[in-house]
């Protein structure tokens, strides 16, 4: 590794509005106090983000590059070019951990291939969290994103999840957008067997912090309020 490069640092964030160091380690803190480039999501919630975390920090020293769904390939390719010039650089995310249901794999991969020393910082991801505290198999487990908005492409998706858990002993991730929450928990407590586990975990590391895990007929009489709440979802058939 080319010691006359900066490095890029995966920099987490919090997964709502709690204080940063009350889920952050005082590592993270130290890194952005030394960084002054970022490639982040959204401009306006990561200048809010390294303020709360490092109030004294300029802000007129950063220098941030966004990187969202309208970037194209070819202006991504020359955020990292500030550790040619060694300077570091943080890949900020905009909630929880960079690269894992977030923006920035092929900032990751193209550090790799200019040979840039990738660092990841410890932080929370509510896909590992929510893992950790559902009971369910956590030595053999699959992160499948969002399920398909259609009706019928839903169903037979989570019909299919349903067997694939039961074949391979594996249990299913999910996600959705906050708004269409409980329209996926009423699927999956209709169409799952009612032996299948069903964990739901919303608001993780918050205050608001609820995460159930139930046999899906024993869901029958449980109605949490999910609604525009960030949310995992994670069913096993045994």
């Amino acid at each position: 590794m080319s010691l006359n490069k900066g490095n890029l640092y995966l920099i987490p964030t919090t997964l709502g509005d709690n204080e940063p160091l009350e889920v952050l380690p005082m590592s993270v803190k130290k890194i952005v106090e030394n960084v002054n480039y970022f490639i982040v999501e959204n401009e306006k919630t990561a200048r809010r983000f390294i303020k709360k975390i490092t109030p004294r920090k300029s802000q007129s020293s950063l220098k941030l590059f966004v990187l969202d769904k309208y970037t194209s390939e070819l202006e991504s390719k020359s955020y990292i070019d500030p550790c040619i010039q060694e300077k570091h650089v943080g890949l900020l995310s905009e909630a929880g951990v960079p690269a894992i249901a977030d923006p920035g794999a092929n900032i990751v991969l193209q550090a790799h291939q200019k040979n840039i020393k990738v660092v990841p910082l410890v932080g929370p991801s509510s896909i590992t969290l929510a893992m950790m505290s559902s009971g369910l198999n956590g030595q053999n487990f699959a992160f499948n994103g969002y399920l398909p908005i259609d009706k019928m492409e839903r169903k037979k998706a989570i019909k299919n999840f349903e067997k694939l858990s039961k074949t391979n002993n594996q249990s299913q991730i999910f996600i959705e957008t906050p708004y269409r929450n409980e329209k996926l928990f009423g699927d999956f407590k209709k169409l799952l067997t009612p032996s299948t586990f069903l964990c739901v975990a919303a608001d993780i590391t918050l205050s608001t912090e609820y995460i159930k895990t139930l046999q899906t007929n024993d869901w029958k009489n449980e109605n949490p309020n999910l609604h525009k709440r960030p949310c995992i979802f994670i069913i096993h058939k045994n």
